[in-house]
């Protein structure tokens, strides 16, 4: 059986992307379990045997190394520093994790001869796109927040090392992502939890921002798609097709929860906030044969669901509680998440 090695996997998206994979690969997550790395998202597979888990910083080239297997098929890196807020107040951990952290694995993949580098970026790469405009893979880059100056900082750094030193790689850039396990500072999942206690839900500034959104089951079926079969050096859309409003998200949100729109509180707007994001994935349908399948009001039902189901995870990442396993076992790492 074929052995990848998953950074950040303890987070929303690899996280997803381990239980899809773990029946065809062994795995072996590295994670730093920050803030928003929850072990508890790994339930259904931390008794199997084709999975493990080693706790380090992708930043620290001989820890990697050390955990990185001989013959090792693939790095799938979705390690990253991801809230837009976080990298406003203070850019330097993005600039480390992001940018340091890429340089670092491709320098370990480099040396230990790894077979295939997928990198996890984003959309926010690409900037502001014009009205009905859609980022294409080939697109320059105009990154505007901090956070998206660091992913592209680090997509110049693989594709650089892609030439230079001929690494098999492979890019990735995904819409929003939605679905269970989101840690609830993020839009969706924050206002789920919000409209289930009659809290009010914050709308920055108009809230007519544009985005795109896309299951992260369908997501994460992608990169298996990317990583098994895409054209090494080569860039890839993932989305769902149906850029909105966040307004008209969270009104629909409402709808589908039976709560008044009087839960909707404007507040001062994003500094920077680009208006529209949306990826053409043209591409990987073509390519790869991958589309979107769960609807966006299919999945945002099912979404609220699992949300309203497991109210206890919610509140555990709330408090902070569900750190407390990590900090017993590996020692104290990092500040407990804020209060949300």
């Amino acid at each position: 059986m074929r052995t990848l090695f998953v950074t950040g996997g303890a987070g929303f998206i690899g996280s997803e992307f381990i239980r899809q994979a773990i029946g065809n690969y062994r795995i072996i997550n590295y994670d730093k379990l920050t803030y928003a790395g929850n072990l508890d998202n790994l339930a259904s597979v931390a008794g199997n045997p084709g999975y493990s888990l080693v706790v380090g910083d992708v930043c620290d080239a001989n820890a990697v190394a050390a955990a990185l297997p001989e013959d090792c098929d693939g790095i799938v890196h979705f390690a990253a520093e991801s809230h837009v807020d976080r990298s406003i107040l203070s850019a330097e951990e993005f600039v480390r994790t992001n940018v340091l952290g890429t340089q670092v694995m491709l320098d370990v993949a480099r040396h230990r001869k790894v077979k295939r580098f997928l990198h996890i970026s984003t959309d926010e790469v690409g900037g502001d796109m014009p009205p009905n405009g859609w980022f294409q893979e080939d697109d320059a880059l105009r990154p505007n927040s901090p956070y998206a100056a660091s992913k592209t900082a680090a997509e110049h750094f693989v594709r650089a090392a892609a030439r230079t030193f001929g690494i098999d790689t492979v890019i990735t850039r995904t819409s929003n992502n939605y679905g269970p396990y989101q840690f609830p500072e993020k839009l969706l999942p924050l206002a789920i939890s919000n409209a289930l206690e009659d809290r009010p839900i914050p709308v920055y500034g108009d809230g007519l921002q544009i985005r795109d959104w896309v299951h992260v089951t369908d997501n994460c079926r992608a990169l298996v798609a990317v990583f098994e079969r895409g054209r090494a050096g080569e860039t890839y859309h993932i989305g769902g097709g149906h850029p909105m409003p966040n307004i008209d998200v969270l009104k629909l949100l409402l709808k589908t929860l039976s709560k008044p729109e009087s839960l909707l509180t404007s507040v001062t707007d994003r500094l920077g906030h680009d208006r529209r994001y949306a990826v053409d994935f043209t591409r990987t349908t073509r390519e790869l044969g991958w589309r979107p399948e769960i609807p966006f009001d299919e999945g945002l039902r099912a979404t609220v669901d699992w949300y309203r189901t497991n109210a206890e995870w919610v509140r555990r990442c709330r408090s902070g509680e569900y750190r407390a396993y990590y900090e017993n076992m590996y020692g104290e790492r990092e500040a407990t998440a804020r209060s949300l």
